[in-house]
């Protein structure tokens, strides 16, 4: 019954799920407008100490944003249903697309759709751009940024490329003398219990996993989807255009390695159309750029009919959202207290260097695998692919255009082209 009174609040979370389109930047707003202006669940200034908060996790800090908020309010119990229902609506229409992209002959409508892929590269590019600004403001952090890009351009196929850089990024910036800021906050209490079931998560996770391909079990693909989402949500620095690159790592550039091909080891795999695409049309949808798990863990269970495809998709949204349920609401604590040791604080300026590198090199590297697939003889396809990413790039970044907007408009030429091309 205590769940009743707070029926309002889940109505108003709702309500925000179905008109947070643009990614964080712009949902923080919407959140200022719906629970600071008019509902008063919380102030401003705490809205903007959880946001910030919330910046420097790895996960979907839009979600954990709105995580904190129930969790002021009702606690963790209050959080866990305000995360099923802000990621209901993206995670199901994601889900659908999936579904249609696999059983409907929707060749020629996809020609259409192709577009998109240079698209998906504007919005990281206009990305890079922006936290560049922010983050890239020494001279440490520019070589920083330059060597990341430099690594991951050419090493973008390791898996073990990004989170390399990123610890090597936050031991450089320790050999600063950058003083940790007094804000006089009182320190919190540790739940370690909480801390404990993220790790064992993690760690079992991982461990099923490889048994279940080791051992080829029948339904081996559901479990290596939990655990590969997982681990996304428990290590992406960046929010979802970092996401971007790792996932077309391991289920796009990974199958088709040498060391994969040499293996003959089954994995998950998507095609690189496919990936882009849901890529593409995630930013079209509102809600979490998160949700783009719904689409790759439906269509990686394809073969296994409609009905697990569904199930991958949840499956796969909650292995991505849960770690960041854990980490903002048992990591909260650690963070107030690790803040104020100079090891910690000074590697985040390295951190978020080398995550806009990454950002930059995925950009390259994405902008090179399309390129040497494109026609050398259709110049024309060549102009369009290089017009979409120029023009969405500038929209979003220059005229701060709504993403659904840059999508429909990307759908339009692409039509567009297909009869004339």
């Amino acid at each position: 019954m205590k769940l009743l009174r707070h029926l309002p609040f889940l109505t108003a979370v709702f309500k925000h799920s179905l008109t947070a389109f643009g990614g964080p930047q712009v949902h923080i707003g919407l959140l200022q407008y719906r629970f600071v202006d008019q509902r008063k669940d919380l102030s401003a200034e705490e809205l903007m100490e959880y946001n910030a908060f919330c910046q420097l996790l790895p996960g979907a800090s839009s979600t954990q944003t709105i995580i904190l908020i129930a969790n002021k309010r009702g606690g963790s119990f209050l959080a866990f249903i305000t995360l099923l229902v802000w990621i209901l609506p993206a995670t199901f229409l994601m889900a659908l697309v999936a579904i249609l992209y696999s059983y409907f002959d929707l060749k020629q409508e996809l020609k259409s759709l192709r577009l998109l892929q240079p698209m998906a590269i504007g919005f990281i590019a206009s990305a890079t751009i922006v936290l560049y600004k922010k983050a890239i403001n020494s001279t440490i952090t520019k070589i920083i940024f330059i060597c990341t890009s430099f690594i991951i351009l050419f090493s973008f196929k390791n898996p073990w490329a990004i989170p390399l850089v990123i610890i090597l990024a936050g031991i450089a910036t320790n050999f600063s003398k950058k003083r940790i800021p007094n804000d006089g906050a009182a320190p919190k209490a540790i739940k370690w219990f909480g801390l404990l079931i993220f790790s064992l998560l993690f760690m079992i996770a991982g461990f099923i996993s490889e048994q279940a391909s080791r051992q080829n079990w029948e339904h081996r693909k559901v479990f290596n989807l939990f655990e590969n989402n997982y681990r996304f949500g428990s290590l992406v620095f960046g929010g979802g255009d970092v996401l971007m690159p790792m996932m077309y790592e391991q289920y796009v550039a990974r199958p088709n390695s040498e060391h994969i091909k040499k293996s003959k080891r089954e994995v998950l795999k998507i095609s690189k159309e496919a990936f882009l695409t849901g890529s593409g049309i995630v930013r079209a949808m509102p809600g979490p750029v998160f949700s783009v798990a719904s689409f790759t863990s439906a269509f990686l269970l394809k073969d296994k009919g409609v009905a697990w495809q569904f199930a991958g998709a949840f499956i796969g949204s909650l292995g991505i959202f849960l770690p960041s349920f854990f980490i903002v609401l048992f990591f909260f604590p650690i963070w107030q207290n690790l803040k104020r040791y100079a090891i910690f604080y000074r590697s985040l300026e390295g951190i978020y260097a080398a995550v806009v590198g990454i950002m930059l090199g995925a950009t390259l590297y994405f902008i090179k695998d399309i390129v040497m697939e494109i026609d050398p003889l259709s110049s024309f396809h060549l102009l369009s692919y290089i017009f979409v990413f120029v023009t969405s790039t500038y929209l979003i970044y220059t005229h701060k255009l709504a993403s659904q907007w840059i999508v429909l408009m990307t759908i339009a030429f692409g039509f567009l082209t297909t009869f004339i091309g």
